[in-house]
């Protein structure tokens, strides 16, 4: 079958490589998540002529071979499988990393582009692509806007889809077509055409506007939300705008392949400093989130006590990801707050970020609500504060908050991530009740587990440590899901925030948003890729026994 898959491939004019050695089977049979799907093979296309004709083989194929399907793939970072597939991954990294232009307001690059070497530019010219993940070191921008990203800066900027200018898609039929906002007069125009993109636009207007009370009212009541495709925001009678732009991120890749992005940049603010607040305990969260709210923060993040005995427990591990000056400076900048582990281990540490212009603003911000908060110390039981008023002063806790995850994956050799409670969202309101009800549940189920988190969104990141191979652990991953699923759903809140569906939330589309609301998204994948070739098993698509069956049982 592999041989004549690629003998397929090459008849197309294909003119990048193909691999389906051991090696790289094995590599890309992973993501981030804790699924394992062994592809057949592996294709690294050169430009967007390599994947039109993948795209038209693979449909004209699939009359024949109804397994066939193409499921894009950058830095695999994706926690929820969604990077993974049984037939053909088609890789990014390789050749799919210009960056074609970045001005003050403006960055225009190829999906495969790393974060971190599209920051760089962004930067020299005074602007900031704000959306990135905690993963920003390693992720790709192809990623941030296949699972509609949105992280530390979410709170100030909102997501990923709030930042795009125009995408390019190749779709079901082959063809790579410009996607951007468009006016009421140019959309008419599209829909009068007799091609595949004029049906495409005609039947996601009629879907939008036959059911445009029920699509409004669906918007998770949430500040951030990467559950299903987010058909709310693409048509507006009121401004006359319509937008595809906004299905395509977030979609997973299962209505297209992105092969070029243009963000919307923002001025990089120059200075930050954080006040970090050590609780101990959350009984007064509900109040005390409002509080640091009311002085308009860019961030509000936590981690709880788990993961600050992680990053003690594994302090040599930061040797290598810092460098000998950086680490040293960690390790002399932690003793303050080693006396206020004297005082007690907290239970969550938060982190209040400002920005502004001058330092000096950023420390009168800092002073201000430490005032406020010190006046309420007792009520709120806050056993200590810190003041960071500068960047290099508050990398310490940035570097605790942002690899936790990355810790656990590869120092904790007994037992293994298991993200699939990993990005729930509940407003910060109800989480002076939800938290402990959560952490109850994770007790039931003898779960050892690190919480970290965007607080000020309610967005909560939790990682189960299991021996996923032992099949009696393993089977309490559904049980436990469903009683915190149905927790946050019970206070209104969305399941993803960030992390999108994948393998792990897809089944539960349905009970997030009704079966009305399933139905509409089961009809846009339909639309938009009605022979069903890209990226099976994810969003709509999806089915808890097909997940469960391909969870990793070897590491």
């Amino acid at each position: 079958m592999t041989k004549n898959l690629q003998e397929l491939i090459k008849a197309s004019g294909f003119q990048g490589e193909i691999d389906d050695s051991s090696p790289t089977i094995d590599n890309y049979s992973h993501d981030a998540s804790l699924f394992e799907i062994r592809p057949k093979i592996v294709v690294f296309p050169k430009d967007s002529k390599d994947i039109e004709k993948l795209v038209r083989s693979v449909k004209d194929q699939k009359r024949w071979d109804k397994s066939l399907s193409l499921t894009a793939r950058s830095a695999g970072t994706d926690m929820a499988g969604g990077a993974i597939n049984d037939s053909i991954i088609v890789d990014f990294r390789r050749y799919f990393t210009k960056i074609e232009k970045v001005t003050s307001s403006m960055g225009h690059a190829q999906p495969g582009v790393l974060y971190k070497d599209f920051e760089v530019e962004t930067l020299k010219n005074g602007a900031l692509m704000p959306t990135f993940p905690a993963s920003r070191d390693l992720a790709s921008i192809g990623g941030m806007v296949a699972n509609n990203s949105g992280g530390e800066k979410s709170l100030e900027y909102g997501k990923t889809k709030d930042f795009i200018e125009e995408l390019k898609l190749v779709f079901a039929d082959g063809i790579e077509r410009s996607v951007k906002p468009i006016n009421k007069e140019r959309l008419d125009e599209i829909m009068a055409q007799e091609d595949f993109e004029g049906e495409v636009y005609r039947k996601i207007y009629e879907l939008c506007e036959k059911n445009y009370d029920l699509i409004k009212s669906a918007r998770p009541k949430v500040s951030k939300n990467s559950m299903g495709y987010t058909l709310w925001e693409v048509w507006d009678r009121e401004t006359g705008i319509f937008d595809l732009t906004k299905l395509i991120v977030g979609s997973e890749g299962t209505l297209g392949l992105v092969t070029d992005i243009t963000f919307r940049l923002v001025p990089n603010v120059p200075h930050s400093g954080l006040l970090v607040l050590f609780l101990r305990d959350i009984d007064d969260l509900g109040e005390l989130i409002p509080t640091v709210l009311s002085h308009k923060p860019a961030t509000v993040e936590s981690f709880d006590d788990q993961t600050l005995w992680l990053s003690i427990r594994f302090m040599p591990s930061f040797l290598k990801l810092l460098g000998p000056v950086r680490f040293i400076h960690l390790l002399l900048s932690l003793i303050p707050d080693g006396w206020q582990l004297l005082k007690g281990v907290p239970k969550l540490i938060v982190m209040v970020e400002f920005t502004a212009q001058t330092e000096s603003e950023v420390r009168d911000k800092i002073k201000a609500l430490h005032k406020e908060l010190k006046d309420k110390r007792a009520r709120y039981e806050i056993n200590g504060f810190e003041e960071d008023a500068t960047e290099g002063k508050s990398e310490k806790f940035w570097v605790m908050r942002r690899q936790s995850f990355n810790l656990l994956r590869s120092k904790v050799k007994d037992k293994h991530t298991a993200p699939f409670i990993d990005d729930l969202v509940v407003n910060p309101e109800y989480l002076v009740d939800f938290l402990p009800k959560m952490r109850k549940i994770i007790a039931k189920y003898n779960l050892f587990a690190t919480i970290a988190g965007h607080l000020g969104d309610g967005n909560f990141h939790i990682i189960p440590l299991m021996k996923l191979e032992n099949k009696a652990e393993r089977d309490t991953m559904l049980p436990a899901m469903k009683e915190v699923n149905e927790l946050v759903l019970s206070y209104h809140g969305s399941l993803s925030g960030e992390h999108n569906d994948g393998l792990i939330r897809g089944p539960w589309l349905g009970k997030q948003f009704g079966s009305e609301m399933l139905k509409l998204f089961k009809d846009v994948k339909h639309i938009f890729d009605p022979s069903n070739i890209f990226n099976p098993h994810k969003k709509t698509d999806s089915d808890w026994d097909y997940s469960y069956s391909h969870i990793r049982d070897h590491f």
